[in-house]
């Protein structure tokens, strides 16, 4: 409940505290006394659009701070926990606006941006006048506050999962549908791609070894004719021929040259022992520099188509490998695709059937709380002097969501064979009051965590018909905290706590002020609003026998 508001320099409002009292508060005033400027004030507090400039002339800065109070469970305390807010059995709300047009709000003392007060304002507060189009009058409105009378909460928390539940079946459907089709734009290129790799059959670390290869064998073939050379310069036909003919030479000499051929011979004869040795590796090398003259063009022709492959797919040559599991795995998905898919669009078939079963029960249970809420609603207008009135509410198909596949709208009828339409384009100012307070009384259920304001609904109606809607807006109060600003005095002596707004001029300047009224103050306060500027005993009278009725 909202406990108590205080005003600094706004509008034409010097300084004003008040505090409020749980039930019916009633804010009366003459016309122009600026009874408006109050919700002005709420409103501006509260993060609501309104007037651009409210700081009141000659002051630096505007102030306005609402205390509320939070009993366990309010829905409020979750919106403070998410903004990292301090949570306690009081909400204070306090915004400055300076005649810059700056403003600065405040949530138990912690500065919040607008939106963070706009969310708490609307667990606070519900504002209700004639034209009330962001209330009851708003249609898109109509279907949870049927549901919220049908007590249809969990219904809907069945038909918001299996929504979820159609979503998420109809989104793997689509992602595979798409997948399946990237994957058939690209099928020729697959299949060519996987059949080529296949082919080619590259191994890890291959190119490496075929260019290892490829240079030893291009080195051998200009290397081994200097070999060959060389082997025949050390043959027989060479260095071992010769100094084989010199050792016959000299061993024919030696018997006459009395020993001294001995050591020539002999060191002679290692050299050929080391000379063999060498012809017998230089042989050796050159049987390894021998090659099949096709192996270089084979090792070429491989070696460039390995890395032609790599080229043409941008992948290293060593990549090849794993490039072709991939492309097998994609071509793996196109052939399985069409199976996934027959199995997918079974899935969301059966997600839709479970979605519009419960959605059809939903809607079987919105279209018997139409009939109960229509029900309700005949018997509160007759005692407004509206029983010729028809109040309908329809409901019909609509497209799916997450609530269900219903549209919902009251529609009304203000008299016999009248044709209905939307409330606030049939009835009258009077009426539209009058439907909007008997819906209030009917959907009022549940309310009691919320401020409800009434703002001269009881426009265009006197006599029993206001004490009617005096009688009803006191049973609203039963259930939740009621703010009503109002010209009619049966309903303001239904309150529990009366205001009056009353203008004065202080050294040449208009100010305004709410005071709040005793015993005498208000009988006399309902007594003016009975006679007028002129308040006869009669009508103190008058206005002592609402008080005690």
């Amino acid at each position: 409940m909202l406990r108590s508001l205080e005003i600094r320099d706004i509008l034409i409002v010097e300084r004003t505290e008040l505090d409020f009292s749980a039930g019916l508060n009633v804010l009366t005033g003459e016309t122009g006394a600026g009874k408006s400027i109050l919700l002005d004030c709420l409103g501006f507090v509260l993060g609501w659009r309104g007037r651009a400039e409210l700081v009141r002339k000659g002051a630096e800065q505007g102030e306005v701070t609402a205390e509320f109070g939070l009993p366990e469970g309010h829905p409020v305390r979750d919106i403070l926990r998410e903004a990292d807010l301090p949570v306690d059995e009081s909400l204070i709300l306090r915004r400055v606006n300076r005649a810059d047009g700056r403003k600065t709000a405040y949530v138990n003392d912690r500065r919040v941006t607008g939106d963070v007060l706009r969310r708490l304002s609307a667990s606070l507060v519900e504002l209700h006048g004639q034209q009330d189009d962001g209330g009851l009058l708003n249609e898109k409105g109509h279907r949870a506050m049927l549901d919220a009378f049908a007590e249809n909460g969990a219904l809907l928390a069945e038909v918001n999962a299996a929504w979820k539940s159609r979503a998420s079946a109809r989104k793997a459907l689509a992602a595979a549908q798409a997948a399946l089709a990237e994957v058939q734009a690209e099928e020729e290129f697959l299949r060519h791609s996987v059949a080529e790799l296949d082919k080619l059959n590259p191994e890890q670390g291959e190119e490496a070894t075929l260019d290892t290869e490829r240079r030893v064998m291009q080195q051998a073939e200009k290397i081994r004719s200097d070999v060959a050379r060389a082997l025949q310069a050390l043959g027989p036909e060479g260095a071992e021929g010769l100094m084989r003919e010199a050792d016959r030479w000299l061993q024919g000499a030696a018997d006459r040259a009395e020993g001294r051929l001995d050591q020539p011979m002999s060191v002679l004869e290692r050299a050929l022992i080391e000379l063999g040795e060498a012809t017998q590796g230089v042989e050796e090398a050159l049987d390894a520099l021998s090659f099949d003259p096709y192996a270089l063009e084979a090792t070429e022709e491989r070696l460039f188509a390995i890395r032609a492959l790599a080229r043409k797919h941008g992948v290293q040559p060593d990549d090849l490998g794993d490039f072709a599991v991939s492309l097998r795995a994609r071509l793996e998905a196109l052939d399985a695709g069409e199976g996934r898919i027959r199995d997918l669009e079974s899935a969301v078939t059966k997600a839709d059937l479970a979605y519009r079963e419960v959605a059809d029960r939903l809607g079987l249970a919105r279209r018997k709380a139409a009939t109960r809420l229509d029900q309700a609603m005949a018997a509160e207008l007759a005692p407004l002097k509206m029983e010729r009135a028809v109040f309908e509410t329809r409901v019909s198909a609509g497209d799916p969501s997450a609530e269900g596949s219903d549209n919902v709208a009251f529609t009304v009828a203000t008299n016999p064979g009248a044709p209905a339409g939307p409330l606030n384009k049939i009835a009258s100012g009077g009426e539209l009051s009058r439907f909007l307070l008997a819906l209030k009384v009917v959907l009022s259920k549940g309310a009691d965590a919320l401020v409800l304001i009434f703002d001269e609904i009881d426009r265009g109606v006197g006599g029993a018909t206001a004490d009617a809607v005096g009688r009803r807006l006191a049973r609203v109060a039963e259930e939740a905290q009621v703010l009503v600003v109002t010209h009619s005095p049966q309903v303001a002596a239904r309150g529990a706590q009366h205001f009056r707004v009353q203008k004065r001029v202080e050294n040449g300047m208009t100010l305004s002020e709410v005071v709040p009224l005793d015993e005498t103050e208000r009988r006399d306060e309902i007594a003016r609003m009975i006679a007028g500027a002129e308040v006869t005993e009669a009508a103190r009278a008058a206005a002592a026998e609402l008080l005690g009725g």
